[in-house]
């Protein structure tokens, strides 16, 4: 229990714990139960089934009406704090045993990370993953279910890695993880804020509260860390505002630190010159520009040599379900992107209008997920309507409500001079056949929303959906 603020105790101390959890079900002899309030449910409810099935330790934040002799209750001021904290100890606090960089924002974190780990991987190094997509424990993979998992298993992995010597990690750090001290008890090398944009107000309810738990990421970062800002966001400095972290930025249109400019953008990647020195990359956009930049910098702040970075980052490959693509024997280009946000959305339309020559037709397949933030569904129906020459509104992860609402609402977004443009077709399967039908040579054709899931979950079901496969067994059929 060391680090952990402790309230209150009933019971001996002296106790030999075996395993910490805090799903009752997973409790076996002599674990230990941290009870969570959570947003689903309470563990403090649990309490009794865990003692049944061995608990000889409780920690939680009430301390319950009935007492167990033998057992030992200790009530702190905050269960997930402490189960962090005891996750951390439990394993020998595995993050202060590499190097461990973490990267917040609301669009960019995956692929920050992703590339991240493949540069260092190429560079000779043993590396970690703790993404969206996968964790990565050096070449073995595991899957995830969360952007910033638990803390027990965040430090499970964090120790599996120590075990074979991995010496960097490289981790996304959600709002949410945060928020829920899921991050708490690890020892950043160094942290990488990309973008803030309009994302989970259902979740922190006001845009100042989401920004504000991003930058306690910053605000917790050590002396000898460093902390990488995007300077182009109105956002990027005030991350930097109390950290005690070496500050550093890097921006395409400011004078920052690390600066990187495109000077050739195509389909098939973009030329950018990073510190005086042009590279061509196989990634294209603005936002990808900024993202490179980002990899650049924090290779750069942990130690690698300048134009070796430069080259390895030449060797980089698109992450799965950002940016993917592929063109068609009848010549359509296939773009299958995660932009599920109206920033990301309007990033990756701006780039494809980039890349037009004007002679062919924009269409695009998106939805807004269910039980998420409602308000950004009018937007997000505005921006594919107006920058698109023909939208199909679909299903895209509608959980517990109804996908027809859902689609509702993103056509009050949609001006009148646009509606003719959209078509509204609840399964996505047939909206991206209907797409792959409307889409004539030259083409493209850019499915939103879903990026590298291979799922779709309506009413707690889910059932095996790819959007890149379905897309391209359109275009073959």
């Amino acid at each position: 229990m060391y680090g952990v603020g402790i309230s209150a105790v009933n019971g001996d101390t002296n106790v030999l714990v075996n395993q910490v959890h805090f799903d009752s079900r997973k409790v076996g002899m002599d674990d230990a139960f941290v009870a969570i309030k959570g947003l689903v449910t309470d563990g403090h409810k649990y309490i009794q089934n865990a003692i049944h099935q061995g608990a000889v330790a409780i920690v939680c934040d009430e301390l319950p009406e009935l007492i167990i002799n033998g057992v030992t209750y200790v009530k702190v001021s905050n269960g997930n704090h402490a189960l962090a904290i005891m996750a951390s100890n439990y394993y020998g606090v595995p993050s202060k045993n590499l190097k461990l960089v973490g990267v917040t924002g609301t669009n960019g974190k995956t692929t920050v990370t992703s590339l991240l780990y493949s540069l260092f991987k190429k560079a000779g190094y043993k590396v970690g993953l703790i993404s969206t997509i996968k964790i990565l424990v050096d070449d073995t993979e595991y899957p995830t279910t969360h952007t910033t998992p638990d803390a027990l298993t965040i430090n499970t992995y964090l120790h599996k890695m120590t075990e074979v010597g991995v010496e960097y990690c490289f981790m996304e750090v959600s709002s949410h993880g945060i928020h829920q001290k899921r991050a708490e008890g690890l020892f950043f090398t160094g942290a990488i804020f990309t973008n803030l944009s309009h994302d989970h107000l259902d979740y922190h309810k006001t845009f100042a509260a989401y920004r504000d738990c991003k930058k306690e990421l910053f605000d917790g970062l050590p002396k000898s860390a460093f902390a990488l800002t995007n300077l182009d966001d109105k956002n990027g400095m005030v991350m930097l505002q109390n950290t005690k972290a070496k500050k550093r930025t890097y921006a395409l249109k400011s004078f920052a630190d690390y600066r990187a400019q495109i000077l050739e953008n195509q389909i098939n990647g973009q030329l950018l010159k990073i510190d005086e020195n042009e590279l061509w990359s196989k990634l294209i956009g603005d936002f990808n520009a900024y993202n490179l930049v980002a990899i650049y910098a924090a290779a750069d702040l942990l130690g690698l040599e300048k134009l070796e970075i430069l080259r390895l980052i030449s060797e980089l490959e698109n992450v799965d379900g950002r940016f993917q693509y592929f063109i068609s024997k009848e010549k359509i280009t296939a773009i299958v992107d995660y932009a599920h946000t109206p920033d990301a959305l309007k990033n990756v339309l701006t780039t494809i209008n980039t890349l037009r020559t004007g002679n062919e037709n924009v269409i695009t397949v998106v939805g807004c997920g269910g039980d998420r933030d409602k308000s950004k569904r009018p937007v997000m129906g505005h921006i594919a309507s107006e920058m698109s020459n023909q939208v199909i509104f679909t299903a895209d992860n509608p959980r517990s409500e109804s996908p027809t609402a859902i689609i509702e609402e993103m056509e009050a977004g949609v001006e009148p001079q646009n509606a003719k443009k959209v078509l509204s077709i609840e399964n996505r399967r047939q909206a991206i056949r209907t797409a792959c039908k409307l889409a004539v040579p030259n083409d493209i054709i850019l499915i939103a929303g879903k990026g590298h899931e291979t799922y779709q979950e309506t009413n707690g079901l889910r059932v095996d959906f790819d959007d890149y496969k379905e897309v391209k067994t359109a275009l073959k059929g």
